[in-house]
């Protein structure tokens, strides 16, 4: 086991944990949840996506959100886009990163954007090359790497083939997701060292869904092999569209509860996270979907 001494959370809740909310999320709660995640200590921020309103009407205010930032030094910022025109929308507000995404899977590919594997990759070529002409960071989301709701178990191998293209687009880091929340550790495990045969352990992130309470445990087992770059959400912000009423990221405050109770080192205050997803949950009108905010919050008001 080669546990890191330390760990960089990326938290997505600004951009896929309010990207299925139903009633709309003003811009102005959405800047300060990022200014509150940012005080809280996190130094990456998945902010907003460039994506048509017709598809993703949350996200239609992504240049007042990214506008009305008071960004601050050491924080870095990034956002999706699906295609050279959300890349050429972006590319306005300045991003310090742009997330390209992939599916190990190719029912899911067919499904969620009408190509194969292959032709989504090749379509994101133009945009990463664009991106990184313009001196803006490129990481690659893969979905779907431990199992699909249309195939079920997705192979190592399949994970590996999507890695392998999307470097070969010249991507520089890459989130290994469990999109439908389905992995164990072992599973997660092998999707892991599929991407690590084409990416280094820096350049290689977790993102577990916690649908079936699995994603700690899936975070200890990306742990031991020595990753130490994860995707979270605070509050657990964003379900899971393809299980009915189930949780989708798993919660920042949780990650952190647990890497702090390890003695691994955050940079983040975790009470600080726990008042950032207090707001949002509040603004929202339900509870946090994090378990140690449920339990912090419960004791403060006693």
């Amino acid at each position: 086991m080669n546990i890191p001494s330390r760990v960089r959370l990326i938290d997505v809740g600004p951009r896929d944990g309010l990207q299925n909310e139903k009633q709309p999320v003003p811009a102005a709660t959405k800047i300060e949840l990022v200014h509150r995640l940012q005080a809280a200590g996190l130094r990456e921020i998945e902010v907003t996506s460039y994506v048509s309103p017709k598809w993703v009407p949350q996200m239609a205010d992504n240049h007042e959100v990214m506008g009305g930032i008071a960004r601050q030094a050491g924080v870095a910022y990034s956002v999706l886009t699906p295609n050279l025109k959300g890349f050429e929308a972006a590319v306005l507000d300045q991003p310090d990163e742009i997330v390209v995404f992939g599916s190990a899977s190719e029912a899911f590919s067919q499904k969620n954007i009408n190509c194969s594997i292959a032709e989504s990759i090749e379509r994101f070529a133009p945009v990463v090359e664009a991106a990184l002409a313009a001196g803006i960071r490129v990481r690659g989301a893969m979905s779907c790497t431990v199992g699909c709701p249309y195939e079920g178990d997705i192979a190592p191998e399949r994970v590996a083939y999507l890695a392998g293209l999307l470097k070969g687009i010249g991507v520089q880091r890459v989130d290994v997701a469990d999109t439908i929340g389905v992995g164990t550790p072992r599973k997660v495990q092998k999707a892991l060292q599929a991407t690590l045969q084409h990416f280094g352990i820096d350049a290689v992130s977790g993102h577990f869904h916690d649908t079936y309470g699995q994603a700690l445990s899936n975070t200890l087992a990306a742990l031991e092999l020595g990753v130490w770059n994860f995707q979270s959400s605070v509050a657990g912000l964003g379900g899971c569209p393809y299980a009915k009423g189930a949780t989708g990221n798993v919660a920042t405050e949780d990650v952190v509860y647990m890497l702090q109770g390890m003695g691994i080192e955050t940079g983040i205050d975790l009470d600080k996270l726990i008042d950032a997803g207090a707001y949002i949950s509040d603004y929202l009108g339900r509870r946090s979907g994090s378990r140690v905010a449920v339990a912090v919050l419960t004791k403060r008001n006693n």
